[in-house]
């Protein structure tokens, strides 16, 4: 099932005030997608760190990540989340990935937290506050697109999904690379704005403009209270 061949839903039609236009979904047919909430990018210690970046820009989001993600869980909507990971063996790591820059510490090198953005490792595990229920989808993706070799698109496809909401790290990098890809594929994607986040707030306010720019050439964008108020929850 694709996003055009879905099945029509009965189930009542939300509607979040976004930009550039309203942004309305089905729950049943709707997804929250996490992207990359991992003690590499976030704690300190982890790859994020040994790049030079500031990783409290990253874990300031994660309370308002934890208000979302309860509250999409309390209305019963399906949750995806994603870890940016690699074999052991580093096989499906590029050279041209691995060599890229001068970072103090390499993919699959040993880091605080284990080996740096591989699979199984401490610091490829998704931060405590926001870690998977059971039943939750958990995809590790060797690149920086959730749909790029994984199983993601044939997992929505399955369960009939044609809304995607996201929220994650970076903005600019895996989070609007997934948007992106989205799109390309016929879903329509929105980005919350207060969960996302970048090392680099030019760099997350230039892509949140790229994204609903031109009538929503990728997707929409709206802060999480918007969703919140739409799917009837308190907000604080």
């Amino acid at each position: 099932m694709t996003p055009d061949t879905a099945t029509t839903s009965n189930t009542p039609l939300i509607t979040v005030a976004a930009e550039p236009f309203e942004f309305s979904f089905r729950l049943d047919r709707a997804a929250l997608v996490i992207i990359d909430m991992q003690r590499d990018f976030i704690e300190p210690g982890g790859f994020g760190e040994t790049l030079g970046n500031n990783v409290a820009l990253l874990s300031a989001i994660v309370p308002a990540c934890q208000r979302m993600l309860a509250a999409w869980r309390q209305a019963g909507g399906a949750v995806v989340h994603t870890r940016e990971a690699h074999r052991a063996d580093l096989s499906d790591c590029p050279p041209a990935k691995r060599n890229r820059g001068k970072p103090s510490l390499r993919i699959g090198d040993v880091g605080p937290m284990g080996r740096i953005l591989v699979a199984g490792e401490p610091g490829n595990q998704i931060i405590p506050e926001l870690a998977p229920l059971p039943g939750e989808l958990v995809i590790d993706k060797p690149g920086k697109g959730a749909f790029y070799a994984t199983p993601l698109q044939a997992w929505l496809s399955e369960h009939g999904m044609q809304h995607l909401l996201f929220m994650g790290v970076t903005t600019e990098v895996c989070v609007q690379t997934s948007m992106r890809e989205a799109n390309d594929r016929g879903f329509d994607a929105l980005l919350l704005t207060d969960c996302t986040e970048s090392y680099f707030p030019e760099f997350k306010a230039a892509t949140v403009a790229m994204v609903h720019a031109q009538g929503g050439i990728v997707g929409w964008t709206a802060p999480s209270v918007a969703v919140l108020q739409a799917l009837r929850v308190p907000t604080p």
